[in-house]
């Protein structure tokens, strides 16, 4: 199979204005050190030009050059125009089948189709770039072969051959989708107005020395500076509110078979899938104003990538916004967890709490300080003591948001206050239970717990953690979490071999004495 003929023209322009631009300027950046001679008008574009006619010469060769055949085993993918690379990618390892296609694609009719596998790191394949069509038939045969495998796998493994006919029947309620969300235009609008993303804080930092820099107007710098720094506040709210507003328009989750689906953009269009026996850990995120009014995101960690992190920009929200109910409604259909009733860390943590914020809070006031030493600014570096006797509220809410519960099936944690977390993690999705102290939870005899899975690595804290608990009660929860572990485990080697003798026993009662296959009624 070949790529869309419509790719050459496309990779062709947005490759060479690129090629014709960088001739250009080495023209002139050349021209300027007198190391060729002034270079003229009509050479640089003869220059641009030649750019622009190597790119599409080279894309037509990439075109001709580049084929892949999608078989019952994987998908083969032969490529290059100097040197040749074949690739096999075996469908076992695929783990999410994503389409991205931005406006001028779409017009086209082209879509960008990326292969991700487990272990993460990269795009392990993509296809740039066929029809839109084309890859959605990749994706669906993808899915479905995908499925088929892992039957017969199953059936091996099981000596199930009896079973044929039941998995037929499983094949066909695979294929059958259900719609289990859609973002309606009023969820979207309070989606947007309730995005704030929190890393583009630091950029207020520059409002409050904007005019105390300007002679003339140090009586005005509060003043001033708070004043910009709430235009500043109000100006990254509109780029939030219109960055989530873009990235979930049209959103729609379904559920074909094992697997969601979901599909979701303005500019950008995302149709990718999320493979339910990859699901590693389910995280709950409720900002500040979404608990004030009562709503909450559902994000979905896959073997390999936690969300957000594909290269693709992948599976990083399964809902991105719905009411808190129905958002732990839809992660039950995931993951069937009972609700958590959480143990919070002891009262000492709290105690703790208060101490490091004081801290903080009298350290920022010594760099504070420091500054108007060198530079004679803020002349209120001692406002940052006035936060002081808030600390013993911050670290109630620090407190009283953090938790854990440790169910028959699955383990529950809780952290955060601005931005809360709960993530839900299976026993048998575990892969290393870590029991850390720091310095400080040593000297009040605390410990934290973590339970890390196969798409933890690199997600910068939002492992599930259950932070401050006391030392004995941590141990207890590492050994509980290990010891559930096993026990799931085992009971699933104790299910697969009861499901082999029982298609085994089938099999036997429909043969005579000599091992012919007898009639039925």
């Amino acid at each position: 199979m070949k790529l869309h003929p419509l790719s050459v023209p496309y990779r062709a322009v947005s490759r060479g204005l690129s090629v014709a631009s960088t001739f250009v300027f080495l023209g002139l950046t050349l021209s300027g050190t007198g190391a060729v001679p002034e270079l003229t008008g009509p050479f640089l574009v003869g220059a641009a030009l030649a750019g622009v006619a190597a790119t599409v010469a080279w894309q037509v060769a990439y075109y001709r050059r580049f084929e892949y055949e999608l078989t019952d085993e994987g998908l083969d993918i032969a490529s290059g125009v100097v040197s040749r690379r074949h690739r096999e990618i075996p469908l076992r390892r695929v783990q999410n089948v994503d389409i991205s296609r931005n406006v001028v694609q779409r017009a086209l009719g082209l879509a960008a189709l990326d292969l991700e596998t487990a272990g993460g790191g990269e795009t392990e394949a993509s296809l740039r770039y066929v029809g839109y069509d084309e890859a959605k038939r990749l994706q669906r045969e993808i899915q479905r072969l995908k499925r088929d495998a892992t039957r017969s796998d199953r059936e091996v493994g099981d000596d199930a051959e009896g079973e044929g006919e039941s998995a037929v029947g499983e094949g066909r309620l695979a294929d059958r989708e259900e719609l289990l969300f859609e973002l309606s235009a009023t969820e979207l609008a309070i989606l947007s107005a309730l995005s704030f993303d929190l890393r583009y804080l630091s950029l207020l930092a520059f409002g409050p020395v904007a005019l105390p820099a300007v002679p003339g107007l140090a009586d005005l710098a509060v003043v001033g500076g708070v004043m910009l720094v709430g235009m500043l506040a109000v100006a990254l709210w509109a780029i939030g509110a219109a960055v989530a507003f873009a990235r979930y328009y049209g959103f729609r989750l379904t559920r074909i078979g094992d697997e969601l689906r979901y599909e979701r953009g303005l500019l950008q269009r995302y149709d990718g899938s999320i493979p339910l026996e990859k699901v590693q850990a389910l995280t709950v995120s409720e900002n500040l104003p979404m608990r004030r009014f009562g709503y909450a995101a559902l994000s979905v960690e896959t073997a390999g990538y936690a969300p957000g992190q594909s290269p693709s920009g992948g599976s990083e929200a399964a809902i991105p916004l719905a009411t808190r109910e129905r958002v732990f409604d839809l992660a039950r259909e995931v993951e069937p967890f009972d609700p958590p009733e959480f143990s919070r860390p002891p009262e000492r943590a709290r105690t703790r709490y208060v101490a490091r914020y004081a801290i903080a809070l009298a350290a920022l006031a010594g760099v504070l300080f420091g500054a108007r030493a060198v530079v004679g600014w803020p002349d209120q570096w001692y406002l940052a003591l006035a936060l002081v006797p808030l600390t013993p509220v911050a670290a109630h809410l620090t407190w009283v948001n953090r938790g854990y519960d440790a169910g028959d099936r699955y383990v529950v944690t809780r952290n955060g206050f601005w931005r809360r977390s709960t993530t839900i993690v299976a026993y048998d999705r575990v892969q290393t239970v870590i029991q850390s102290q720091s310095p400080f939870q040593r000297r009040r005899d605390l410990a934290s717990v973590v339970v890390d899975t196969a798409s933890s690595a690199g997600f910068g804290g939002r492992d599930a953690t259950a932070v401050d608990l006391d030392a004995d009660d941590a141990a207890a929860l590492r050994e509980l979490v290990g010891q559930r572990l096993q026990d799931r485990l085992a009971a699933r080697r104790a299910d697969r071999r009861a499901r082999g003798r029982r298609a085994k026993g089938a099999k036997e009662d429909d043969q005579d004495e000599d091992g012919e296959p007898t009639e039925r009624e």
